[in-house]
């Protein structure tokens, strides 16, 4: 019990702290996520130029997706102790977020660095570069917005909302855990509605998403330190 307990919480630490540091970098490196909504070969230019470090730094946000699904598999035991019926949905729902997660971003180390390879062949066509933009803006659309965001939102806030529950009434975190668990999950799911126009609901997403992130991270730290004082 006590491995089990160092791994879990070594990794809701690990997970967050990865993908805080990999977003950042793709911020100050890639200007992510804002070129998505620059011109294809804009993309694809800056994306060659950087070079194996951005493959990299796509591959660590790639690990910090994955990473979510043993968390989701090794928290269930130390909630179910406390017999909530909710609970195989909740880690059932956790290891799909990690999935779907995962989906979204595994494009970014294989897919675009042959694709931005081929588009700055000097010997490409105009219709090629043109294949090259309808592909990158179906995979955008597809895999980084419908699946990687919009599913990733919905089963990730669904967990997290699941847990909180279970943190509520929890003889082991404090039900605190479980009140920001609960409202930073609901203003994940707030993000849902982006797509349909509302601007104001991807800033709301942020904001939740970080504090989502310090809630399992300190969660994590909590788990660690319990099982100290055990």
């Amino acid at each position: 019990m006590k491995a089990h307990r160092t791994i879990t919480g070594f990794l809701m630490i690990a997970a967050p702290l990865l993908f805080a540091g990999a977003f950042t970098l793709l911020q100050i490196n890639f200007d992510y996520p804002d070129i998505l909504r620059k011109p294809t070969g804009y993309m694809l230019e800056s994306f060659a130029a950087g070079g194996s470090g951005l493959i990299a730094n796509w591959y660590a946000m790639l690990i910090s997706a994955l990473l979510f699904i043993p968390i989701a598999v090794l928290l269930h035991p130390f909630l179910a102790r406390d017999e909530k019926w909710y609970l195989p949905l909740a880690t059932t729902l956790g290891v799909v977020a990690g999935v779907v997660q995962m989906l979204g971003f595994v494009r970014w180390p294989f897919l675009v660095p042959s694709m931005a390879a081929v588009y700055l062949d000097p010997m490409a066509s105009d219709a090629t570069r043109e294949t090259l933009n309808i592909v990158t803006l179906a995979f955008n659309q597809y895999a980084g917005l419908g699946i990687g965001e919009h599913l990733g939102y919905l089963f990730t806030a669904s967990w997290g909302l699941l847990v909180g529950l279970a943190m509520l009434d929890s003889t082991i975190f404090p039900k605190w855990l479980g009140w920001i668990a609960l409202l930073s999950s609901l203003g994940i799911l707030i993000g849902l509605l982006e797509p349909g126009g509302v601007a104001w609901a991807g800033e709301v997403n942020a904001i939740a998403y970080l504090f989502w992130a310090l809630w399992l991270l300190v969660s994590g730290v909590f788990l660690l330190r319990r099982g100290e004082r055990r």
